[in-house]
């Protein structure tokens, strides 16, 4: 049947910089088609995605791997056969849920394959069949990864890196108070993190090193031990001794490979968590930023608001003296008025007395 894809989606696609090991470095100018695929020839399954006809991920789910959220629409995994860590950006939180889903649904199944296959092959499998060449096969050894050449993906926008909303415009309240408490409590909240995130960062810098050490001593016992097999396997006339001593030296090589390949993804997670730590503290300063920037206008508005109670004072006393010479000014008319009204009176009469 060959390679069947079984589960599709939409997202952008991102790899880590192979020189910092820390920035994300986007693989695809817009979202493309991620697909998982089950090859039932070989019984595993890949996730495969091409940015026309180039394939920017091409990796083989093993049981080891994880697929980690990051955000509510980012989420990354390491392959170390590929040597990269791969990150996707969704458009989505429902959409990154159900690609976790698939992912960890089919690592299962991998897991499944590779014990009823290791259990196949020690079933039919014998001493007097073992090769040097086969004793000698690391489980390192990559598998082949080609792809069908076939395999139609189609390309629609979604998001960038790692998705994530600009902030909502607060509105300015009628109170400068309740605006500093509110960056006041968002600046502690981010002090508390940015705590938290060194210290863990500081925890991880040391279990690196420590990592590092281990993964040193585990490769050169491996090398070691690789070195004993083929001299042991040089050595003419092999007893039933020297063959029970190389398959126990080849499944401590094994067992030494498994757990240097459980710490490479430990270390690989461990520097996608210091890069999330990078990224939260440029974070925390560019809200430091707003914050100041919000005390500095407080601090304006504040002076342009007792400027206006000032100014509004002085209008309402020069209000009040204007009504208060009104008042004179219509007191001193109904005077004049009543002057007049008695000088018409006296007029009139003495009109009326001189026609008579």
């Amino acid at each position: 049947m060959g390679e069947q894809p079984i589960f599709s989606t939409r997202a952008h696609v991102f790899q880590i910089d192979p020189n910092t090991k820390k920035n994300w470095v986007p693989t695809s100018k817009h979202a493309v088609t991620v697909s998982y695929f089950y090859d039932s020839t070989r019984n595993v399954y890949r996730i495969i995605s091409l940015d026309g006809s180039k394939a920017i991920i091409n990796s083989t789910i093993t049981p080891n791997m994880t697929f980690t959220k990051t955000s509510q629409k980012f989420g990354q995994w390491a392959d170390s056969r590929a040597n990269t860590v791969y990150g996707l950006g969704f458009s989505s939180e429902s959409q990154l849920s159900k690609f976790a889903e698939k992912f960890a649904e089919f690592k299962e199944a991998a897991r499944l394959a590779k014990e009823k296959s290791q259990e196949k092959m020690e079933l039919t499998s014998t001493p007097s069949q073992e090769s040097a060449t086969g004793d000698l096969q690391s489980p390192l050894t990559p598998e082949s990864i080609n792809g069908t050449d076939d395999e139609r993906l189609t390309a629609e926008t979604s998001q960038n890196s790692e998705p994530r909303a600009e902030p909502n415009a607060v509105p300015f309240p009628h109170s400068s108070t309740s605006i500093s408490k509110h960056w006041e409590a968002e600046l502690a909240a981010l002090k508390g993190n940015n705590a938290k995130l060194t210290a863990a960062l500081l925890e991880s810098t040391a279990n690196v090193k420590q990592w590092k050490q281990q993964l040193a001593a585990y490769q050169d016992e491996a090398e070691r031990l690789h070195k004993r097999v083929t001299e042991l396997e040089c050595v003419s006339g092999q007893t039933t001794g020297i063959k029970t001593q190389k398959t126990e030296l080849n499944q401590t090589i094994e067992e030494l490979e498994a757990a240097l390949k459980a710490k490479e993804e430990e270390l690989e997670q461990l520097k996608a968590e210091v890069e999330n730590a990078h990224q939260l503290q440029s974070q925390k300063d560019t809200v430091t930023q707003k914050l100041q920037e919000t005390e500095t206008r407080n601090a304006e508005l504040e002076a342009q608001l007792v400027e206006l109670e000032q100014r509004l004072e002085s209008s309402q006393v020069e209000q009040e003296a204007f009504r208060k010479s009104l008042r004179s000014l219509l007191q001193l008319l109904d005077g004049k008025i009543f002057e007049l009204t008695e000088l018409r009176d006296s007029l009139a009469k003495l009109i009326e007395g001189g026609g008579s």
